[in-house]
């Protein structure tokens, strides 16, 4: 029999309605990074109720410093299984995401659900079973926390990883006069049951047509790989295109030439079109409606879902004369031609270099600095100048995982690895002799620069 006092005890904590990271986070989950101001976090236990969430679960925002009042939030959601749910506790402190933050007064918020080993993902990646609710639940929680009672009301931007994309794409279904845009990586919604597997499908909304979608995935996923683990996934892509696209759905549709599951570059096209979606939706006051996507600048690709691979030739939409409904749509001419460049070797080209490190401040012999990535590349690494000369690189081999070397790494669903990388470097040599060691000479002089992924170096 259970003591009355352990089940009393038991009941009160997965009562909780809102609490900080605790002792009750269990391995891989606890010991994610600190959050503390503009990074804030909440952590919910699971509940026992019927179509509620099944699974811990901790919300990370992190809340450009200096603003006002927000104007939306980007939400950084990753995929299914233990090791790309323990990397959503670094996805709001990647500074590639928080530059598109940034730019649009928005949060950048990163769920991490504590799945078990072996568990069901489709328990919150299918929003209708409490991941809905609980995402709602802590907007509302992390704005009191954080000074900004409008993250419980403003629009979302969503970016969803494999289940992270099943996630993504069910929310449109559900709440598409709420979301700006969504980028699915991987992952879409069903509008048919599965035989033999217990995946609710979702209903299509007219309202969801309006909502520019991206179905972003690797060739290996069942374009040029037709077996083994991720060959579903470009059948089920091409399912979910066909029945938006046909509805005259705002959707694009961008094979990666060179992964299978992982995101790879996919970042270097994801940013920038989700920049152009925001720019063009986001209301200028708060509180006011989403507007509507222009149409006129849009361009369209001719698309043969039989040779998904073939057509790389963008045009603007007023001289596409094929059937609309086999053509894929891109918001303007910069993203067709960024989109034509990544369908092609993922190389999308920058021609700005990036923002120049601040607040560089030697303390003995450790120079640190505070950095903001460029948004189009993100930083690659730090050089770092003494009287002129370069004296070293930070990193010294920039970490190059899954895509493009980046100062933070890459991690298979696109966030930084831990451990975090920081923004400081210790000299060596030329010191002084004083009693405090190794210290550099008072006279010399240090600059740090950084090195965006396109190669480009800040001032």
């Amino acid at each position: 029999m259970v003591n009355p006092m352990l089940r009393l005890i038991f009941l009160t904590l997965t009562a909780c309605s809102c609490c900080l990271l605790a002792s009750a986070q269990q391995p891989p989950y606890d010991d994610p990074p600190p959050a503390e101001a503009p990074l804030y976090r909440v952590r919910y236990q699971p509940s026992g109720q019927a179509d509620e969430l099944t699974f811990p679960v901790a919300y990370t925002v992190w809340i450009p410093p200096a603003v006002e009042t927000l104007r939306g939030v980007i939400v950084h959601q990753h995929g299914c299984g233990e090791g790309s749910c323990k990397s959503g506790q670094t996805g709001a402190l990647d500074l590639h995401w928080q530059a598109l933050a940034r730019k649009h007064n928005c949060a950048l918020l990163a769920p991490s659900y504590e799945q078990p080993n072996g568990a069901n993902c489709q328990m919150w990646c299918d929003p209708r079973n409490g991941s809905d609710a609980t995402f709602q639940r802590s907007l509302a929680d992390l704005g009191a926390q954080s000074g900004h009672p409008e993250l419980a009301t403003v629009p979302w931007a969503l970016w969803g990883h494999s289940g992270g994309g099943h996630w993504a794409g069910g929310m449109l279904m559900l709440h598409p006069q709420r979301i700006a845009a969504v980028w699915l990586r991987s992952g879409v919604p069903l509008f048919e049951p599965i035989e033999g597997r217990a995946i609710k499908p979702h209903t299509l909304p007219e309202a969801a047509l309006e909502v520019p979608v991206m179905c972003n995935l690797g060739t290996k996923e069942g374009v040029t790989v037709k077996d083994g683990r991720f060959s579903g996934v470009w059948p089920a892509n091409e399912k979910f295109f066909r029945r938006m696209r046909s509805q005259g759905a705002l959707i694009g549709v961008a094979i990666d030439p060179l992964t299978s599951h992982e995101c790879g570059n996919a970042r270097y096209l994801a940013i920038p079109w989700l920049d152009a979606c925001l720019t063009a939706r986001l209301p200028d006051q708060p509180g006011q409606p989403l507007r509507s996507m222009p149409t006129e600048g849009a361009w369209l690709v001719p698309f043969d879902p039989g040779q998904p691979q073939a057509s790389t030739n963008p045009l603007p939409a007023s001289k596409f004369s094929g059937d609309p409904a086999l053509s894929l749509w891109l918001p303007s001419e910069t993203i067709a031609r960024a989109w034509a460049t990544f369908v092609a070797d993922t190389n999308v080209p920058d021609q700005t270099a990036p923002p120049a490190p601040t607040n560089v401040q030697l303390r003995g012999n450790e120079l640190t600095w505070q950095a903001t990535a460029d948004l189009e590349s993100g930083i690659s690494h730090f050089l770092i100048e003494r009287d002129g000369q370069t004296l070293a690189q930070v990193p010294e081999t920039p970490r190059k995982s899954f895509g493009r070397p980046l100062f933070q790494g890459l991690q298979y669903s696109d966030t930084p690895t831990i451990p975090l990388a920081e923004m400081r470097y210790v000299i060596q040599g030329d010191a002084s002799d004083t009693d405090d060691g190794d210290v550099p000479n008072a006279v010399d002089r240090y600059h740090v620069r950084a090195v965006n992924t396109a190669g480009l170096v800040s001032e």
